[in-house]
């Protein structure tokens, strides 16, 4: 539906990313930017997924 990949990575198997993120989970990056951390905003989610598609 969107043309995207999701990639999900436990934090606790990567260290650096567990010293980075441990109590801010879920992360979510999209094209190499943190736009998300701790908590999600669907609406906001879905408007950058669909101005991505653009």
């Amino acid at each position: 539906m969107y043309g995207f990949s999701i990639d999900e990575i436990d934090i606790n198997e990567r260290p650096e990313l567990l010293d980075r993120y441990n109590t801010c989970v879920p992360v979510v990056e999209i094209d190499g930017k943190v736009r998300f951390r701790g908590k999600v905003n669907e609406v906001l989610l879905l408007r950058l997924i669909s101005n991505n598609e653009s």
